[in-house]
């Protein structure tokens, strides 16, 4: 039996989830949870995609194109097309031709986006230091390494 397939299946003396189910069940709810806690304290107005895309744009040195920012954040270009639309609306970006191509168009994050994300980030740091404060370190860096390890597996 291969470790997936026993990783499916409960123990015989047990009434646990099996591994797998258990496993996917707590990083969804964990998920759900954490988008909630987020959501709820975000500046009014601003959505968790927004902000999560601002965060991404900040840390940029160069512009990307719609397509690279879809592919990144594994959305449809109809999805990502939405959330650039209403951050644009917002001033939160701006979206140029590109120069070189007349096809693409390239996105950067504006001023005003960046004051946007950094009164975002100050809304939500006070859950950040609340949940983190409650976690062993130990346990939170062996949690992330696994963490990592269990996205890229997903993206394989």
């Amino acid at each position: 039996m291969s470790a997936v397939t026993s990783s499916l299946k409960p123990s015989d003396n047990s009434n646990e989830d099996p591994i797998a189910i258990a496993l996917f069940s707590e990083v969804l709810a964990s998920e759900q949870l954490m988008r909630g806690r987020l959501s709820r304290s975000l500046p009014k107005g601003m959505e968790l995609s927004h902000f999560i895309m601002l965060n991404y744009l900040s840390r940029q040195t160069k512009e990307r194109t719609p397509a690279q920012l879809a592919r990144v954040f594994h959305l449809t270009k109809g999805a990502m097309t939405n959330t650039l639309g209403k951050l644009e609306s917002y001033g939160y970006i701006h979206i140029r031709p590109d120069w070189d191509d007349a096809r693409r168009k390239l996105v950067a994050i504006s001023n005003a986006g960046d004051r946007a994300r950094d009164e975002a980030v100050l809304a939500i740091t006070p859950i950040f230091e609340d949940v983190m404060g409650s976690l062993n370190p130990n346990t939170l860096r062996e949690g992330l390494r696994f963490l990592r390890e269990f996205r890229t597996a997903l993206e394989d």
